[in-house]
């Protein structure tokens, strides 16, 4: 058996650590003797000596026991242990010190023995645990080996990051990288040493070929540094044609997820300008702790990083709802892996399915209710508006009702930017959806309530679809006869649904999917029968941009394109867009739902929008490629319902500002919940028998600032 394995066990490790500072003790004890009297100690001083060493060696024994020093691991050392191991030497010399001086009947040794003594005693522990250390981390450590082939590194960024960064790659020499210069753009580190590797100047120093390092790959090491800075020193490491890697984000290394060594590609975030954001945390443990959290499109991109989040704050229950468990399943596990099984309820449930999500509501009462779930693909979204206008629209106003009847505090849709004067269905919903938030909200303070049913009598299909101007080339106008008969049969349905289910159906039940039923007289009359309100649900939504790297987004599909060997395929030369990390998006979701009251549509600071284009020659550049020589960028031309650019607000919008610099409050009137259900039941009572262009008409009758294009 090792040292090593010895000082790991428990019955061993006290007896073998008490010899080990022993022997330390006493050779720093009787050294101090030798320096004091210039290695010509008197005789007499070494009867006192002989006489007194062992209670004082038992005495600083019975020191370093108090302080720790025989229950951590040997082969541990760091800070605080060396704090604790200076009390105890210290603490050791001052009592030596106070004898010496308070009660001369009791024999000590000569001051400067004291001294010499303290000194040698703190060096000599300080040195075997610093040895024991480094043989540990050198030679024991599975990484410590050697590897068959090390690879000659430069670091770019010579601060903390960079330095641990060195020292990590000097001690695992698994790792087959042995860094031979630094990199820094402060001159005042240039010509000095960190952990003895040079710092040679600024990275525009690799383009010098009279330097010769012979580097075979640089690490950028400056997780702080501005996307900018990150952008010239990836344009500097292509024209040294040299392999590049970079460490973790701030955050990562920050909350301990990876290590500074766990190295990755330099990605097209790192060269987008995101500043990281400051979060409120206080703000958001408040509303998510110990409380019971939904979230629907769990398994999306947004949905997935939403249930990353929120677990942290420790929820009573996380309620992982989606429709697809193949998409539920590796979030769950990633979950489970984190530590978070405890506080999981993976759901596979439809939004639409009314009956299902009752359930949800009923058996786990969440109280915090985020709603990422949605059709957002846009152009297919446009030749199928009916299933956009369903999930988006209709299942949205169904959830929200259901999470008033069921007393969710907090009801929070995550929206997007494409609703801002829309010109595609996909917009165009998640539009309709946040009209109906909001004055399903306004509805609230006015003692109105979620359940009203609407007449059907009052949805006329006439005004709404006599004017096709505002759609080129309608395939053909809805027939009027079938719509009625749609409405006729969907109003005996659900009045068969309603006396079947007599009385355990809830009077609250909302008239969304289905439509309450109405008596001919309230037809006649138009009155809309009451129930009670059950709860003061605060609706807000949170729009932003596109975030890089979700399914469906653009770069993916760039990757894909540039790893073919091209070309990569672009819209429009013109055309831009607003760009968010994923985490950044979902933080400042998180942070928008701790302030709102409810009624609000926050929407996110985006930044600077990109250049598609651009972003495209990046992200080439990034694959050690070149744009229009390697790889070539074609364009397409618009899709259906796309935009030049992204607009950041309508017309009739007061932008406030929030207690977020990066988050802004938008409000506007709410229109009547009345009117609003009525286009609706209108769009619900059609969805499977009228053409495209009609239901984009419809839709329009709904959203006014919607420019459709038709299909």
């Amino acid at each position: 058996m090792n040292l090593t394995k010895i000082l790991s066990s428990r019955p061993l490790r006290t007896p073998v650590l008490a010899l080990i500072y022993l022997g330390t003790l006493a050779a720093s004890y009787w050294l101090g003797y030798q320096l004091r009297f210039d290695f010509g100690v008197p005789i007499e001083e070494w009867q006192k000596f002989g006489t007194n060493w062992s209670g004082i060696l038992a005495f600083k024994l019975a020191l370093l026991a108090g302080f720790g020093q025989f229950s951590g691991l040997l082969s541990y050392f760091s800070l605080p242990d060396l704090r604790r191991l200076s009390y105890a030497c210290t603490l050791g010399s001052m009592t030596l010190l106070c004898v010496r001086y308070l009660a001369p009947e009791f024999y000590a040794a000569p001051r400067g023995v004291i001294l010499l003594d303290y000194f040698f005693s703190l060096a000599g522990l300080t040195t075997v645990r610093l040895a024991f250390r480094i043989y540990r981390e050198r030679y024991l450590a599975p990484q410590s080996r050697p590897s068959s082939r090390v690879r000659r590194v430069g670091i770019i960024g010579a601060g903390d990051v960079g330095a641990s960064l060195a020292r990590e790659l000097l001690t695992k020499r698994g790792l087959g990288m042995q860094p031979i210069a630094f990199f820094d753009d402060d001159q005042d580190k240039w010509r000095s040493r960190v952990h003895d590797i040079p710092v040679v100047g600024a990275p525009e120093a690799l383009l010098d070929q009279q330097l010769n390092l012979e580097l075979e790959e640089v690490i950028i090491a400056m997780p702080s540094a501005p996307a900018k800075r990150i952008g010239e020193v990836v344009k500097i490491l292509h024209q040294a044609r040299l392999d590049f890697e970079t460490v973790p984000s701030l955050d990562q290394l920050a909350t301990g997820q990876v290590k500074v060594s766990q190295l990755r590609s330099v990605e097209i975030q790192d060269l987008l300008g995101r500043q990281p954001v400051n979060l409120n945390a206080e703000n958001i443990r408040r509303i998510l702790t110990q409380r019971v959290v939904m979230v629907t499109g769990a398994g999306g991109s947004i949905g997935s990083e939403l249930c990353r989040q929120i677990a942290v704050f420790n929820p009573q229950r996380l309620l992982l709802v989606d429709q697809s468990e193949v998409q539920t399943f590796p979030i769950e596990q990633e979950l489970i892996d984190s530590g978070y099984g405890g506080i999981l309820l993976p759901l596979v449930a439809d939004i639409r399915d009314a009956d299902r999500m009752r359930f949800v509501f009923q058996r786990f009462r969440p109280v915090v209710l985020f709603h990422a779930a949605a059709h957002k693909h846009v152009p297919m979204m446009e030749s199928q508006p009916g299933e956009a206008i369903r999930n988006n629209t209709l299942g949205t106003a169904r959830l929200a009702e259901l999470a008033l009847e069921y007393g969710v505090d907090q009801f929070v849709m995550v929206s997007t930017d494409k609703a801002i004067n829309p010109t595609n269905v996909m917009g165009a919903t998640k539009r309709l959806a946040e009209i109906f938030i909001q004055s399903l909200h306004a509805s609230l303070s006015v003692g109105q309530t979620s359940c009203l049913p609407v007449p059907a009598a009052s949805c006329r299909q006439a005004e709404v679809l006599t004017d096709n101007s505002e759609i080129r080339n309608p395939q053909s106008k809805p027939d009027q006869s079938l719509f009625a008969s749609a409405v006729t049969k969907r109003t005996a349905d659900d009045t068969r649904r309603t006396e079947v289910a007599g009385s355990h159906e809830p009077k609250s039940r909302a008239g969304i999917l289905p439509a309450s039923a109405l008596s001919a007289s309230e037809e006649e009359t138009g009155r809309l029968e009451a129930c009670p309100t059950l709860g003061r649900t605060k609706f807000m939504a949170v729009r932003f941009g596109n975030v890089l790297g979700s399914s469906g987004s653009v770069i993916p599909i760039f990757n894909k394109q540039i790893a073919a060997g091209g070309p990569v395929k672009v819209t429009h030369p013109d055309v831009t867009r607003y760009f968010m990390t994923i985490p950044e998006a979902v933080g400042l979701v998180l942070q928008s739902a701790a302030q709102g009251v409810g009624g609000e549509i926050f929407v996110l600071d985006m930044g600077k929008p990109v250049k598609i284009v651009d972003l495209a020659r990046q992200l080439i550049e990034l694959s050690g490629l070149k744009a229009e020589e390697d790889i070539d960028i074609i364009f397409t031309g618009l899709r259906p319902g796309e935009k030049l650019f992204e607009e950041l607000s309508y017309k009739g919008e007061n932008i406030t500002p929030t207690d977020h610099p990066k988050i802004l409050r938008f409000v506007s009137e709410p229109q009547p919940l009345k009117e609003v259900r009525k286009h609706l039941d209108l769009l619900a009572a059609h969805l499977h028998d009228a053409e495209a262009n009609q239901l984009k008409l419809m839709l329009k009758n709904a959203v006014p600032e919607y420019q459709p294009y038709p299909v």
